[in-house]
Formats: structure tokens, C-alpha cells, sequence
């Protein structure tokens, strides 16, 4: 018998195990379906490439095919074992913006400003470059990009031509404007949640953590969740909670095991042959993804990792991070970021680019062209379209149906089309211009916004921040409560980003991370009552 049960080994579920286990009093199991991070590609930051199509640390999962991306299925990376996505993931720590925060309390989910969660933000991290509001002595190591290219320079200072500020620190006071990427790592490796907060707790004699073990099922007694079943080597084993289970087994797959125990749509549920423990149609329902496009140029007069990551320079880049730490392989998928307004009524940024000096000659597997280029990501950052992520088969050994919808607002298209149009008035600025020799794609005969739109369509790509199918908030159609409860069952617990009520503006590990710090002083406190 276990006090807590945690399922999943991902990013919200490392914090939990360190934090739930530090007084030495609960007994807490973790069950990951994955394995140990074993490969030596994950340490590597540029890495990631390799991981985003090992199966062994992904899942790997695909949407429906959609009209509104003209028929296409998108992938949705989600990483698999100790350490989840923080494993496969490009390492880029954006905390979001205050506001973020503020609207998810005025959405029901009390408690959960941005002046509350500001201390787990400040707990979690220890920032190389920390200054006011940041921490210096967490268990995340936050570095800057510590890489520095010329034609990097150069976009920071087209953009500063162009009239967006250079910011040294978008995780400060303001978002605006443009600088350099903060990402989790130390001393040149990428530094995962596995890193900072389970591999420092596996040594407590109150923490079990087993892995290979894929839960399939959520053990309820009447309406109180008791316990979980899971398989391992064939073998279907339950085990028991005393106080609660706690899913944190991401928004793919927390509301896939929910409603495959029995809490969902009931007219799903029957239909599937699931006896129904408690009715919400808002299981998996409120989708909510970043979707980005990807503008290429053709690049003369300088050297990108098109070419020195192939060849007799890939050696060299090889022995260079061997011995240093530095050069290509020190970089994820962002060199140079921006924050930028896509509209002068926008009282923040709602639109995020990531430059890096490369591009692809096929995005969905990073597969780098072979001639010198650049890219820059396009995303906006608070997107109204929503979508769902169901079940097909009672058996969570299938991936459910995942339907994001993007782009189904007008409010999605032109945002996106605004942000395109940005960023080819920066590349027109004089500090930028001479390493250009063309712009591939869209390609400068794209001018119109119907021809901006079909662009976005044909080949944007989710950048992997599913959030909100097990939303969080007060109201009668939440999935859970503001303390991170299923409702309408006792004994369960949700945290990952799947109890998001609303999209933060960036990339989402910082947020989840702040979410579980916070869930475990939540689920702590209930221990002591």
C-alpha cells in the first residue's frame, strides 16, 4: 500500500516524486511505461533531432487529419520515460507572461495568479544570468545560449531597426522585443526534470519508481479512486492508494486514461463498452496547441549548421563539443528569440519567433537542407482555436483521436499572417540583408493574406505545447478543482499541462514545472489536515 500513486515519469511527475517524498513520511510509487534516459543523445542538446523519431523516448503520436491544414496529419511528439518530454524537448525555458497567470484565476482557477505562482517559479530554477525576480539555487539549471554567430547579431539588430527592442531577458519584467534563448541546461548538456528532480530523490527509501510499467486502467470503488492497474512484461498488476492517485501523464494521455476508467462522456463511453464511474463531457475537450510556421532564406556570406553539422565539419563540430561544451551541438531549436505584438491594439506580445541559423529540408524530421539557411518559426501565442483529444478503443495501448483544430478562428489566421508579415520586414533591414540571398518559402510572390493563410496551412507544424484537456476551474464543466482534484470523484489528482485553462505565451515546461511545484504543496498541505 502507497500513500500516492504517480502516473507518469514526465516533467510534472519528477517534480512530484522529489517534493511528495522529501520529508520521508508518504510512501509514493512512480510507474513510467518508458525506461531510464540511457541514450547518450539526450545529454547532447542538439540531440533532440535524433530522439524526435526514436520510439524508445517518444510516443510519437499523429492527429486526425484536419481540413483546416488541408488534409494533413501533423505529428505530436510526446516524450516516453524518465524524464518525459524534458527528454526529447528543444530546452527552451519561457516562463510566460504575468497576465497568463491572471487570466487563469479570472477563468475560475482561484489560486492560481501570477503573484502565487511567481515563488515556484523563483523555487524551481537556478538562472546563470539571474537578476531581480529570478532563482539561484533550484534544481533547474536555466543558461543562456551561450553560442554567438554573426548573422545572429544581425537579427537581433534588424530587429532593433525595425522597431523592436533588444531584451536581455524575457523572463524579467517585460516579454517585448528580441535576445537570446534561455534553455535547461548546465555546462553545455541538456539538464532534464530526470536531472534536477528525480535522479536526486531515487536513493529515498519512501520513493519506488518502476519502470516499463504502462497503467491501463484507474481502480475505482464506488466514486473514490483506490489504486491503478498496470502492465509490465505481459503481466497486469494492481496496486493500492491510501490517500490519492495522481495522473500526470501529460494532455495526450491523462485524458485518454480517464476516460478509459470510466470518467468522460458517458454516450463515448458506453459506446466503447466502459462502465461509466462519473459523467463530464469536458474530458479531453479545450485542446489547446501552439501552432507555428517556418519562413526559410537561402543564406550567402556565412557559415549555418547546414553545413557543419555534415561531413568533415560534423567531426569537427563533434571534437569542438567533446572538449568544450561549445559549437553546434550546444543548440536546441533556438538561437535568437523575439516577443513581438503582431497589432498596435495588443496590450502584450501574442506572437513568438525562434531564428536559428538553418532549414529544413524536411521540418516534421529535422532534416537540414544541404546548402547554407536560416529559419525563422512563426507561432502566436494565445490561440483561441480548441480541439479535443478522444478515445477510439477502451484499450490505452491505442493513441486516441487528437483533433486540434488549428487555425479555426479568424482571430488564429490573422495573427499568424501578421507575424509572417513582421518578420519579413525585419529580413528587409539593412543588418540582416547581406547575408540574404533569397527568401525560400513562403517566397516573395506570397503577398496576399488568403496566400499567407494557405501557406500556414500547407505547412505549419504544432511546436509540441499541448495543454487543457483536463481543464482546470470552478465552473460545473471543469475537470478538475482548483486544487487539482477530479471532480465528482474523490481519491484522484490531475498535474500536467492538461489542467491548464488557457494557453501561456510560450513554451510550456517552465509553466508545468511551476504547476507541479505548486500541486505538491497543495497535495502536502491536504496531508496534514
Amino acid at each position: 500500500m502507497f500513500d500516492h500513486i504517480i502516473v507518469g515519469g514526465g516533467t510534472a511527475a519528477c517534480v512530484l516524486a522529489n517534493r511528495l517524498t522529501a520529508n520521508g513520511r508518504l510512501r509514493v510509487l512512480l510507474l513510467e511505461a518508458g525506461g531510464k534516459p540511457r541514450n547518450p543523445w539526450i545529454r547532447i542538446p542538439a540531440g533532440f533531432t535524433k530522439l524526435l523519431v526514436n520510439p524508445t523516448y517518444n510516443w510519437r503520436f499523429e492527429t486526425k487529419p484536419e481540413e483546416n491544414v488541408l488534409g494533413r496529419s501533423i505529428a505530436i511528439p510526446r516524450g516516453r520515460g524518465l524524464g518525459g518530454s524534458s527528454l526529447i524537448n528543444g530546452m527552451i525555458y519561457v516562463q510566460g507572461q504575468r497576465e497568463d497567470y491572471d487570466q487563469w484565476s479570472a477563468l475560475g482557477a482561484t489560486g492560481w495568479s501570477a503573484d502565487t505562482l511567481l515563488p515556484y517559479f523563483i523555487k524551481l530554477e537556478t538562472y546563470a544570468f539571474a537578476q531581480g525576480m529570478r532563482g539561484t539555487d533550484g534544481p533547474m539549471h536555466i543558461d543562456q545560449v551561450r553560442e554567438r554567430y554573426p548573422i545572429a547579431g544581425a537579427m537581433i539588430e534588424a530587429a532593433n531597426e525595425a522597431g523592436f527592442p533588444y531584451n536581455p531577458d524575457y523572463n524579467g519584467t517585460e516579454q517585448d522585443g528580441f535576445g537570446y534563448y534561455q534553455v535547461t541546461q548546465k555546462e553545455g548538456q541538456r539538464w532534464s526534470t530526470y536531472d534536477g528532480y528525480l535522479k536526486p530523490a531515487l536513493a529515498r527509501p519512501n520513493l519506488e519508481v518502476t519502470t516499463g510499467a504502462m497503467v491501463v486502467k484507474l481502480v475505482f470503488e464506488g466514486k473514490r479512486c483506490v489504486g491503478v492497474t498496470y502492465l509490465r512484461d505481459g503481466h497486469l498488476t494492481t496496486v493500492s492508494a491510501a490517500q490519492s492517485v495522481i495522473l500526470a501523464a501529460g494532455a495526450v494521455q491523462s485524458p485518454q486514461l480517464l476516460e478509459a476508467s470510466g470518467v468522460g462522456d458517458p454516450m463515448r463511453l458506453k459506446e466503447l463498452g466502459i462502465d461509466v464511474v462519473h459523467a463530464n463531457s469536458q474530458v479531453g475537450e479545450n485542446y489547446t496547441d501552439h501552432f507555428a510556421t517556418r519562413m526559410n532564406w537561402r543564406v550567402r556570406g556565412a557559415s549555418t549548421l547546414n553545413e557543419t553539422t555534415r561531413g568533415w565539419q560534423l567531426v569537427r563540430s563533434v571534437i569542438q563539443y567533446a572538449l568544450t561544451r561549445r559549437g553546434a551541438l550546444r543548440l536546441g531549436t533556438g538561437l535568437v528569440n523575439g516577443f513581438v505584438r503582431s497589432q498596435p491594439s495588443m496590450t502584450t506580445p501574442d506572437v513568438q519567433y525562434f531564428f536559428m541559423h538553418a532549414s529544413y529540408a524536411n521540418a516534421a524530421v529535422r532534416a537540414l537542407d544541404t546548402k547554407p539557411g536560416m529559419t525563422v518559426g512563426v507561432t502566436g501565442l494565445r490561440p483561441s482555436s480548441r480541439g479535443s483529444i478522444h478515445i477510439e478503443s477502451a484499450d490505452v495501448r491505442q493513441p486516441p483521436a487528437i483533433r486540434p483544430n488549428f487555425l479555426a478562428t479568424t482571430e488564429d489566421q490573422q495573427c499568424l499572417i501578421n507575424g509572417m508579415k513582421i518578420v519579413r520586414d525585419i529580413m528587409g533591414q539593412h543588418a540582416i540583408k547581406r547575408y540574404i540571398d533569397f527568401e525560400m518559402s513562403p517566397g516573395i510572390a506570397i503577398e496576399r493574406d488568403d496566400e499567407w493563410l494557405h501557406f500556414a496551412r500547407d505547412n505549419g507544424q504544432t511546436i509540441y505545447h499541448p495543454i487543457g484537456t483536463c481543464r482546470m476551474g470552478s465552473d460545473e464543466n471543469a475537470v478538475v478543482d482548483p486544487e487539482l482534484r477530479v471532480c465528482g470523484v474523490a481519491g484522484l489528482r490531475v498535474v500536467d499541462a492538461s489542467v491548464f485553462p488557457a494557453m501561456v505565451s510560450g513554451n510550456t515546461q517552465a509553466a508545468v514545472m511551476a504547476v507541479a511545484e505548486r500541486a505538491s504543496d497543495l497535495i502536502l498541505a491536504d496531508d496534514h489536515r
